[in-house]
């Protein structure tokens, strides 16, 4: 057991036994969430329809292509940047430096993956797939935070984040013990924080497109407004990726377990889960309905970005013009709380466009099951009236509809 140096946080999530209980419960939840996707009814509550054996969880190649994955990522993170940004003053009085190029990452991604269709790569079998490489991403987010829980234990002190450093080798496994490893200037906390997670959700949902278009001679409408809104998100936070250098995620938590196995595994895998379901069980939309999601999700996007982009401004210089006025109270901590603008609307407005986005990405899966009454069909008696008939087939498409809506809502964004 490694002794506690410096400062050290409350335990959080049960101690070690709540993070021993995690590290079980995410994987198997992620699990889950795939296989009641593809499912008949896709109900998220009950038990699973099938419990997949090892030979359907332990492929090789889906091993290779996620470390290939990692490392075309790392090699497009090595590139040049269009910038390089200073992040949050250390312990140390120092200052990290990132390369902000996240963006650049995308587009070259999008244009190499654009080659290789071009090329015949067969990238609708990517689906097919799913198991097995959420697999090999927890198998390489178990191993990595191994590796770096190991070389935290020669880390200074000063290196160290306060919630992994409690000494128990459990809990700062999955919290994580160093707050920014790195080796040079590589930090892996940052690389993995946007990049492989989700460059990799835009490419699932890319591959779900594909092979629905295979399967079905086009994608349906439901489907391309899936993978249009989550493209967005993407791409806002990559275009946006300095601001992440002032969140809790960069500046706060160790990276351990926790982190790892959210931005490699949770993110790509969960995240897609509305274009997953879409594959499975295609649900009709027309122009009228799409045309009021799309406004949703425009509204959602205007409150998320505004929200963010001040919170942002406000951490890194609190003397901006664009904040400067606004008012503020103090914490136990002496940092200083915004309470006017957009935190004066509401008390997380970043978290409400986050939950409105989420229910626009939704409300594609779902079926509308408000129908009006067939009174040609309902008998008046002299003293009594029947019940009006419900359709034949509500009971069937209810429970997939309802299971839809809720498998899909449970993907909430992350909050950048």
């Amino acid at each position: 057991m490694a002794p506690p140096q410096g400062p050290r946080a409350p335990l959080e999530f049960g101690g070690p036994l709540g993070a021993a209980a995690l590290m079980l419960l995410l994987p198997a939840t992620m699990f889950h969430l795939l296989l009641a996707a593809r499912s008949g009814p896709a109900r998220l509550l009950g038990p699973p329809p099938y419990l997949p054996g090892l030979e359907m969880l332990w492929s090789p190649w889906a091993l290779f292509l996620c470390l290939a994955w990692l490392g075309l990522q790392a090699a497009l993170y090595l590139l040049p940047a269009r910038k390089v940004a200073e992040g949050q003053e250390l312990k140390d009085k120092r200052r990290l430096l990132y390369p902000i190029n996240g963006f650049q990452a995308l587009v070259l991604t999008a244009l190499l993956v654009g080659l290789g269709v071009l090329a015949r790569l067969p990238l609708g079998a990517l689906p097919e797939m799913l198991l097995p490489l959420a697999f090999s991403a927890t198998l390489i987010a178990f191993v990595g935070s191994l590796l770096l829980y190991l070389k935290a234990l020669v880390a200074p002190a000063s290196a160290l984040a306060p919630g992994g450093n409690s000494g128990n080798p459990v809990y700062d496994f999955f919290l994580g013990r160093e707050l920014n490893p790195r080796i040079c200037s590589f930090d892996f906390k940052y690389f993995c924080e946007l990049r492989p997670g989700l460059i990799g959700w835009v490419l699932i949902n890319l591959a779900l497109l594909m092979q629905e278009a295979e399967l079905r001679g086009s994608p349906s409408l439901a489907m391309w407004l899936v993978n249009g809104f989550q493209l967005l998100y993407v791409g806002d936070a990559l275009w946006h990726e300095e601001a992440v250098l002032t969140t809790m995620d960069i500046i706060h938590d160790g990276f351990g377990f926790m982190l790892a196995f959210g931005d490699l595994a949770w993110v790509p895998f969960t995240y897609s889960l509305q274009a997953q379901f879409l594959l499975y069980h295609p649900q009709p939309l027309g122009l009228p309905g799409a045309s009021v999601i799309c406004l949703i999700n425009a509204v959602g996007y205007y409150i998320f970005r505004g929200a963010n982009s001040q919170k942002n401004t406000f951490r890194k210089n609190p003397s901006d013009p664009r904040v400067a006025d606004l008012e503020t109270i103090p914490t136990a901590t002496g940092r200083q709380l915004l309470v006017s603008g957009w935190w004066g609307m509401v008390r997380h407005p970043n978290y409400l466009g986050d939950l409105i986005m989420a229910l626009a990405w939704s409300l594609p899966c779902a079926k509308p099951q408000i129908r009006p009454p067939d009174l040609s069909k309902a008998k008046i008696l002299p003293e009594a009236r029947t019940p009006l008939p419900l359709p034949r087939r509500w009971s069937r498409e209810r429970g997939r509809s309802e299971g839809a809506h809720v498998l899909s809502a449970c993907c909430v964004p992350r909050h950048y």
